[in-house]
């Protein structure tokens, strides 16, 4: 069936559509503005608010959030002593809050009580010396009241912790700001013993090249030397005197450096860049490059299958004409590894991945090509292949525009040598080609050589999804799940078929499949828990009209965000209820345990007083008991005691004596 494809007679223009839009949204929703006439009024109005941040809280008293909010409405209302109790009360459930604390001092730094707040960081920094963002805080707000002793005093009392470098910099920083250079001075002999790194050293000579002199930058670099033998700071010390234009010394240090670390390229290639500033070309090439080369090459010689070797040469040759590099790289690939391993061959062929970006970058695109033909031939395909050279080879040919070839290499590629890699990679161009039914073909031969692998099932369930085909997706998930049944990565099927559905507002299908799952492992406490999470997460209908509602009120998406309903949470405390008596039935006492914490976690958050109160209640208990074995003797164990099972055999016991009593 052929499309119409002319044009309609009368067009309609994205402006149009736009305005149309905007001429029929709705009216915003204006809250009843609310007057107050008197005290009384006043007085009501804030015990009823007050009543309501009570109550959020007696819910869950570990909602900071709302801590802090009940804090700043006190703070609105004028009345700061409340604020204070109820931060006060805040911090002896969790002391340790540190956006609490923060809140607390700038509340009365706010309030211009600033000896409250400097308790409060004293009080802080005390319980908490390790959390840097107090101490930043503190040494900020005294240095701002221009309380220049109390902030040292304050800087010093963090050094005594010994705290990361950007409080050391901070100090410094500090000390600079009021040219207490002495200061400075002491700070670094006691930062260079806390943090004795190359960068201290260097950051301390750096502060005397500013601010000191010659001398003092000297010093400070021979004793990093004698203290800490790095390749870093003589470099940096040799460099420095070179600014200096000392230059034989700048070349002597070179030399020292030399004699500790021979094979340092850091210290070499500073140096070749010194003689290329300062000394002759002879110099360059007999304190360096000559010398390196004659070594590469003496190394070579001895072993050619040596590829690190091969590769530091290539990198060495850099810099010299294109045609020495071309030999040397077909001299560095002529000889093939010796052992058929996977491990033995891959430096090799990183040689001719380096080989065929070389001959691209110099514009050869033809000696490109043979190369990776050549490559693709010599590698023993039948027992290992790499799929990055496969993904190089067909990434070129995009680059020179022939994409129908680099289709036939990947696709020759998964046909003839699949991995995982060459998939996703094909994949992926495909995407970005929006070539969707390709996309599907790869992904059913993907399937096809790794049918086990779930997340090549979920990858292709998601694809989908995302393109809207929920049918399509579903059907992917179904086929997996039977494919995966017994496996151990079937879960993650199960899983990701229930956040689809889920994505989708689904909720009933979510459902249905969480049972379905629940069905083919009934024994599995995690199975069970993420259930009742999963009810826990379900919207009600109400709130999602509302969700709806909105969103068509808006030209962006929305993000779905709502309040845990008391609906929710009976379907929760019902799948609990429903595992534990499953485990019962079972007599798996283990399993039972788990389920009875993870709902007590769940009433500690979600829960009350009273739901709290009888979970715990409901905790089992660890008793000592011993049994007989085979040969007479006894052994203990440790056994638990549910209080649900005390309470039947309670009622059995009655029922039994009332049966007696009856006959």
């Amino acid at each position: 069936m052929e499309k119409n494809r002319t044009p309609a007679e009368f067009q309609i223009s994205a402006e149009q559509i736009l305005l149309e839009a905007y001429e029929r949204k709705d009216e915003p929703l204006n809250k009843t503005k609310v007057n107050i006439a008197d005290l009384e009024e006043l007085h009501e109005a804030q015990r009823r608010q007050r009543q309501e941040y009570e109550d959020a809280l007696r819910r869950n008293r570990l909602d900071f959030g709302q801590w802090m909010r009940y804090a700043q409405y006190e703070v609105d209302q004028k009345d700061l002593r409340r604020a204070r109790s109820i931060f006060e009360r805040a911090l002896e459930i969790n002391s340790h809050h540190v956006p609490l604390w923060i809140r607390y001092i700038d509340t009365e730094l706010k309030s211009r009580n600033i000896n409250h707040a400097r308790n409060l960081f004293d009080r802080a920094v005390t319980l908490l010396p390790r959390i840097d963002k107090l101490w930043f805080r503190y040494v900020q707000t005294e240095e701002t009241l221009a309380n220049i002793i109390g902030t040292r005093n304050v800087f010093n009392r963090w050094m005594q912790w010994q705290p990361d470098v950007p409080a050391w910099d901070a100090y410094i920083n500090f000390e600079k700001r009021y040219d207490e250079f002495d200061n400075v001075r002491k700070i670094f002999n006691q930062y260079i013993n806390v943090h004795p790194y190359p960068e201290t050293w260097i950051k301390w000579t750096k502060f005397e090249d500013e601010f000191g002199t010659s001398d003092n930058v000297r010093e400070v670099y021979t004793a990093s030397i004698d203290v800490l033998s790095s390749e870093k700071l003589i470099a940096s010390f040799a460099k420095w005197e070179g600014f200096q234009k000392e230059w034989e010394r700048a070349r002597a240090i070179y030399r020292f450096g030399l004699t500790k670390f021979p094979e340092s390229a850091l210290l070499n290639d500073q140096l070749s860049q010194f003689e290329k500033q300062y000394g002759d070309k002879d110099g360059i090439e007999d304190t360096i490059l000559l010398k390196r080369k004659k070594r590469y090459e003496s190394e070579l010689k001895e072993d050619p299958r040596d590829f690190d070797s091969w590769w530091a040469y290539l990198t060495l040759l850099e810099d010299y004409p294109v045609s020495v590099q071309r030999e040397a790289f077909e001299k560095s690939i002529s000889l093939t590894p010796i052992e058929i391993e996977k491990y033995a061959w891959k430096r090799y062929i990183l040689l001719w991945i380096r080989y065929a970006v070389f001959e691209e970058l110099n514009d050869e695109f033809e000696k490109t090509r043979d190369i990776y033909k050549k490559l693709t031939k010599i590698i023993p395909n039948k027992k290992f292949t790499f799929s990055k050279v496969w993904i190089q080879y067909s990434d070129f040919e995009i680059r020179q525009g022939n994409l129908t070839q680099a289709r036939k290499i990947l696709g020759f590629a998964i046909g003839s040598f699949p991995k995982p890699k060459t998939f996703k990679h094909y994949i992926q161009l495909e995407i970005k080609l929006k070539e969707f039914d390709r996309v599907r073909k790869i992904y059913e031969k993907f399937i096809e050589t790794y049918p086990n692998d779930s997340n090549v099932w979920i990858k292709y369930a998601e694809l989908e999804a995302d393109l809207n085909d929920l049918d399509r997706s579903r059907g992917i998930l179904e086929i997996a799940t039977e494919q995966l049944n017994g496996t151990d990565s079937i879960n993650d099927i199960w899983f990701k078929y229930v956040e689809i559905e889920s994505d989708q507002r689904e909720y009933g299908k979510a459902r249905s499949i969480f049972k379905r799952f629940l069905e083919s492992n009934k024994n599995s406490t995690t199975i069970w828990i993420k259930y009742a999470l999963f009810e826990l997460g379900i919207p009600t209908k109400e709130q999602i009209d509302q969700f709806e509602k909105e969103q068509a009120n808006q030209d962006e998406e929305l993000e779905f965000e709502f309040d845990i309903s008391e609906e929710s949470k009976t379907r929760t405390r019902q799948v609990f209820e429903d595992s534990l008596t499953h485990f019962k039935s079972q007599g798996l006492k283990d399993e039972r345990v788990i389920i009875l914490e993870a709902f007590k976690k769940f009433e500690q958050v979600h829960g009350d007083p009273t739901t709290i109160s009888k979970i715990e209640k409901r905790q089992p208990t660890v008793v000592k008991k011993t049994k007989t074995l085979d040969d007479g003797s006894t052994q203990e164990y440790y056994d638990y005691v549910f209080p649900d099972d005390k309470k039947l055999s309670k009622f059995l016991e009655n029922a039994k004596k009332w049966a007696k009593q009856n006959k």
